[in-house]
């Protein structure tokens, strides 16, 4: 039940008439009016679920950027505890080598020591030793010219028979015995 405007002999162009139109604007009305319901009750909250995420991905890198600056300063603060580590076991070590060298000299004047102490009294035993030969030598001196003054007096010789004696009994004892 359209009401038809148009003369008999006037087409319209696609059908357009005043009812067409009117239903055209109250549709275009009421797809406004679900457009606002539907902003409301579906598009705000979206809207809002995209800000809070939004925000969060925006703390989320704040937060990662602070950790980088955080591993930075970690990272200078680690290197300069290392550095810091390595010049003090380095200056340990130079102090061990110290320590280490003054030690070996000890030992060094030490085992110095002890040798001329050694040789000291292997020279004293060896002077002791001289001194006993020396002594033995003068008793052997002793009994071979007591025997000699024996054997001078028994036989009561000349002086050629003596002398011959003297040289005999030296002979028998050895010239070693008088050089040393």
């Amino acid at each position: 039940m359209y009401v038809f405007l148009a003369t008999e002999g006037f087409d319209r162009l696609f059908g357009l008439d005043l009812q067409l139109l009117a239903d055209a604007a109250i549709e275009a009305l009421a797809i406004f009016v679900l457009f606002l319901g539907m902003s409301y009750l579906l598009f705000n909250p979206a809207r809002e679920f995209l800000k809070k995420r939004q925000d969060k991905i925006a703390a989320d890198m704040e937060a990662a950027e602070k950790g980088r600056e955080e591993a930075g300063r970690l990272q200078a603060e680690y290197s300069k505890k290392l550095s810091e580590v390595s010049k003090e076991a380095e200056a340990i070590l130079s102090e061990t080598r110290k320590k280490a060298q003054k030690k070996e000299n000890e030992i060094v004047n030490e085992a110095n020591a002890e040798a001329a102490r050694i040789r000291e009294r292997a020279n004293k035993e060896i002077e002791l030793e001289k001194s006993k030969v020396k002594d033995e030598v003068k008793k052997e001196m002793i009994s071979v010219a007591s025997l000699m003054a024996g054997k001078v007096a028994a036989a009561s010789m000349d002086e050629k028979a003596q002398a011959e004696l003297i040289e005999n009994t030296l002979k028998e004892m050895g010239d070693e015995t008088w050089q040393n």
